[in-house]
């Protein structure tokens, strides 16, 4: 039997964190962040992170484990977070994979297999062949959450180049766990209004200054706006390529337009159980986790 796994996931500002903290407070669990943004030091409002006041004594793992401008692929996320799952099991607690980055959570839940190969220098040849609209949809098909700007030929090719790299292969599995999937988002109005009320908090807590910061220490225009969303977005306001209200305006669609492809992404796992978020989303998780647990 392998070991238990519980993984929540969900759209941006579903609400997910702070209900697997919920979660993992109540059986004595830890937290796997599963967000490729949150593993960067000094990107917290931009990223969602959580606050240590929010964290309410639950351990966080994956948090602030690169410092900003580093190099941290797919391959790095599954490594570290197979060292994390397994030490909170040794430990006899409950690991909780929680987070946004589908390809993440997937790469970790269904153990992708993976390689540190050399990538294969005729790829990029190869996707010249290609016009722009063709290589978006070849990266969709891998990434159906990209941020990537479907126009930026550049960076949809660099993108499909990383994933080579990372040698991503969906058909090649070796699962490490057993799992039980719990997905947190909203109907549309009410997740678009958690979207637009969200960012508006982030703006007033100080985000502007916060990627004002990075930049300032040299962090790289490039580095940041790869990032995509709001460090894409605000580095292009604080670097004088757009307005602020421009900024506000095109990054809250930005989200709500990420928001509707993670959902695209989930859709395709049958195993996710979706939780009624406008009952009692704890009580439904908490009977699942114990009939899990317990069997």
């Amino acid at each position: 039997m392998l070991p238990k796994l519980i993984v929540i996931e969900g759209t941006n500002a579903s609400g997910k964190s702070s209900l697997g903290i919920a979660l993992a407070a109540r059986f004595g669990g830890e937290i796997i962040s599963a967000d490729s943004r949150q593993v960067y030091e000094r990107m917290n409002l931009g990223s969602g992170k959580v606050t240590p006041e929010e964290m309410q004594g639950v351990p966080h793992h994956l948090l602030d484990v690169r410092k900003p401008g580093e190099f941290f692929s797919m391959a790095d996320f599954q490594r570290l977070a197979y060292e994390a799952i397994d030490g909170i099991i040794a430990r006899g607690k409950v690991p909780f994979l929680v987070g946004g980055t589908g390809l993440y959570v997937d790469a970790v839940a269904d153990g992708y297999e993976l390689s540190d190969r050399a990538p294969d220098h005729s790829l990029r040849a190869h996707l010249e062949t290609f016009d722009t609209p063709a290589l978006y949809e070849m990266l969709k098909e891998k990434l159906p959450d990209t941020d990537v700007d479907p126009r930026n030929r550049h960076r949809v090719m660099r993108t499909l180049e990383r994933l080579a790299a990372d040698d991503y292969r969906p058909t090649g599995k070796s699962p490490r766990y057993t799992l039980l999937k719990l997905g947190v988002t909203w109907p549309r109005e009410i997740l678009k209004q958690r979207i637009d009320e969200r960012l508006e908090k982030r703006l007033n807590e100080g985000m502007v200054d916060e990627v004002k910061a990075l930049l300032d220490d040299g962090i790289s225009e490039e580095f940041l706006t790869k990032l995509g969303l709001e460090y894409k977005y605000l580095t292009w306001y604080l670097t004088g390529k757009i307005t602020y209200n421009q900024m506000v305006e095109e990054l809250g669609n930005a989200i709500k337009k990420f928001a509707k492809r993670q959902m695209t992404w989930f859709r395709k796992d049958p195993r996710i159980h979706w939780l009624d978020m406008s009952g009692d989303p704890i009580k439904e998780a908490s009977d699942l986790i114990e009939s899990f647990l317990n069997s």
